[in-house]
This record gives structure tokens, C-alpha cells and sequence, in this order.
């Protein structure tokens, strides 16, 4: 689908965009050219398919201009700087809208999410270990909201580290609005994400759609200080959903602010105290240590030996040839692109050197 259809299927009146999206993803997994109406017509709309087409080319197009003037970048699912974890979830947004360093988008990532109130434990905790992230070369994504998320972005940005936040609103649309400035900074090596185009209001409907990106994108999410009833645990049960690692800090049990964190240590989610335990429930070293398994190089040929040489792999194919889930798989391609076992050709995909 070319990228003015691509962006109309994200503007259906009438039909929300993780429908469209998920209806999208299903006709492309039958055949690799879809039409913006088949798709229309897959979510039960079919008898104004030609209308609800037309208009919606008609807002893309508007966009896409207001896109380029702004220097906003416009990625389809099927491009190869499209995040790959977020390209399997169930419903990944048919276009993502993107400004700052894009390269960032396909590094593994780490989510750190929390409460906006924050007390100042919980934003020192979402700080250091967004600095430690950043040492390790690990990507830090959250929401750009304030509190957690916000210590989180500067304490990654302070380590000149990378991170992407992820907006419930256009990317050139910062909220809150105190955070201009904090926007502008990561923009420089990491990057601002929206499947919102170009001008679009921070609504209240669009944030828990916007969570389901940032576990998306991520290998897994960290929760700082969440109430029973915080927005974060809607990006924890999203990574649930996709097959993330789910981490939380555990914090004082005096009057109800790591309730919703407590109940996930309860469930089963790693206590989270530095950043080589978020690095270890992920079952992966981290770049700079040689010691661990998937830096032996007996275990790298083992698996590498089950590619064809010759043949490139996306994410999924890889994930069932060397029989290791997707999200526990990126950091061990990005460890072996380093270490130039793998390189990393057109369209995401990856093959033997």
C-alpha cells in the first residue's frame, strides 16, 4: 500500500485505528497488495467503502504536505525503519510519524513508565535507571508525560543516551506543553513517535492507545510508582498481551502509591533495582560484557548455523527458524550485527555475513 493509503486508513470516520489496522494486518498476511477500500469493507463498512476511501485520501494527502513543510518523517509498517517488536504486535499502526533520529526506532528498547504526581524516590529511581540504560546502549522509550516519564527521558538524555517518546498526540504537539524543551533535546539522538499525523490534539481517548505503542516498541516495561488505578498499568497489561517482560520497582507501602506496582511483583513481574535486572530478566548481558551465554561463540554458531547462508530473515521468520521469541531474539541481532556475524538488509530483514 502506497504511503498516502497507508496514512488513509489511519483517518476512517467511523472506524477506530486498531481495528483498521488489525483488519489491515490480516488481508496483508493473505496477499501483499491490499486496496484501502478491501480493507474498509473487512471492518463492516463495505457499503460506503468508496466514500469513506475518497475522503480519507483527501485528509492524507492535506497531511502528508503538513508532514513534509514540518520535517516530520512518515514510515509504513513495511519499511525498514519501522520498529520491528512493534511491527508484530496485533494491530501496529499502518504509519508511524516521526521526528528525530529514526535509526533509534530499530535499537532494542527498554519502556520505563510511572506515575505523573511522582514522588521525588520515584523520579531519582526512573532517572538512574534510564541513565543506566543509557550506558548499556539500551534505547529508553516512555510517554513524555510528567513525573516518571519525564525523569526517565532526562535522566537518559543527561547520560547522552537515546530514547524515544512515544505521543498521544501529533508529533509536533508536545504535552505537556512545559516540556518543549525536553522534546526538543531527545529529538537530537533519539526521536519523537506518534501514529497521530500532524496537528492532532492530546485527547484522552488517544493515551491508551498510545501505551500499546510503547510496550510495542519495547523488549519490556519497567513500572515506577503506579496506583491501583495508573495509566501505567495499562502499558503493563498491553506487554502482557504482546508477549513482553513486565519489571516493576517495589516502593513504600504507606499510603497507596505502589499499589498497582506491588500487585504486579505480586503476579509474578521481576523486582527491578538497577538496570542489570532489567538486562537479566530480558536474558541478555548488555553490550560490553563478554561473559554471559549468548556471548559465548560456540552458543552464537549453534544458532547462526540454522540460517541459510545467502537468505535474509525478518524478525518473525528468525524467531521460528532459531526457535526464540521475538522480543528475547532483537538484542541478541543487534549484539551479533556488532560483532559482524549478522548484517541488517532492505526491508528489516537480516542475513549471515
Amino acid at each position: 500500500m502506497d504511503l498516502q493509503n497507508a496514512v488513509a486508513l489511519t483517518l476512517l470516520r467511523g472506524i477506530s485505528r486498531p481495528r483498521a489496522a488489525a483488519a489491515f494486518k490480516a488481508l496483508t498476511e493473505q496477499s501483499t497488495a491490499v486496496a484501502l477500500e478491501e480493507v474498509i469493507a473487512a471492518c463492516g463498512a463495505d457499503a460506503r467503502a468508496d466514500a469513506l476511501a475518497r475522503e480519507a485520501r483527501d485528509e492524507a494527502a492535506l497531511l502528508l504536505e503538513r508532514a513534509h513543510a514540518a520535517g516530520i518523517a512518515v514510515m509504513r509498517c513495511e519499511d525498514e525503519t519501522y520498529p520491528p517488536l512493534l511491527r508484530a504486535i496485533g494491530d501496529p499502526p499502518p504509519v508511524l510519524w516521526v521526528r528525530g533520529a529514526i535509526e533509534a526506532l530499530t535499537r532494542p528498547a527498554v519502556a520505563i513508565v510511572g506515575s505523573r504526581a511522582a514522588t521525588p524516590y520515584a523520579l531519582e529511581v526512573a532517572a538512574r535507571l534510564a541513565r543506566e540504560l543509557a550506558a548499556r546502549q539500551v534505547v529508553v522509550v516512555s510517554g513524555l508525560a510528567r513525573g516518571v516519564d519525564g525523569a526517565a527521558h532526562r535522566g537518559c538524555v543527561e547520560a547522552g543516551g537515546r530514547t524515544l517518546a512515544v505521543l498521544g498526540s501529533g508529533p509536533d504537539v508536545i504535552y505537556p506543553r512545559e516540556h518543549d524543551g525536553l522534546a526538543a533535546r531527545l529529538c537530537r539522538d533519539g526521536a519523537i513517535v506518534s501514529e497521530l499525523g500532524p496537528g492532532a490534539p492530546p485527547l484522552p481517548e488517544h493515551f491508551p492507545l498510545r501505551n500499546r505503542l510503547i510496550s510495542g516498541i519495547s523488549l519490556g516495561v519497567v513500572v515506577v510508582e503506579a496506583s491501583e488505578k495508573s495509566g501505567s498499568l495499562i502499558t503493563a497489561r498491553c506487554a502482557l498481551e504482546q508477549g513482553r517482560d513486565v519489571m516493576a520497582v517495589p516502593g513504600s507501602i504507606l499510603g497507596g502509591r505502589n499499589r498497582g506496582s506491588h500487585a504486579l511483583l505480586k503476579d509474578g513481574a521481576k523486582v527491578v533495582e538497577t538496570a542489570d535486572d532489567i538486562l537479566e530478566e530480558l536474558g541478555w548481558p548488555g553490550l560490553g560484557e563478554s561473559v554471559k551465554i549468548f556471548s559465548n561463540p560456540l552458543i552464537q554458531d549453534e544458532l547462526l548455523s540454522k540460517l541459510t547462508p545467502g537468505e535474509s530473515y525478518d524478525l518473525d521468520e528468525l524467531s521460528a527458524t532459531v526457535e526464540m521469541d521475538a522480543s528475547k531474539l532483537l538484542p541478541r541481532l543487534t549484539e551479533w550485527e556488532l560483532l559482524g556475524r549478522l548484517v541488517k538488509v532492505a526491508g528489516g530483514r537480516y542475513k549471515l555475513a
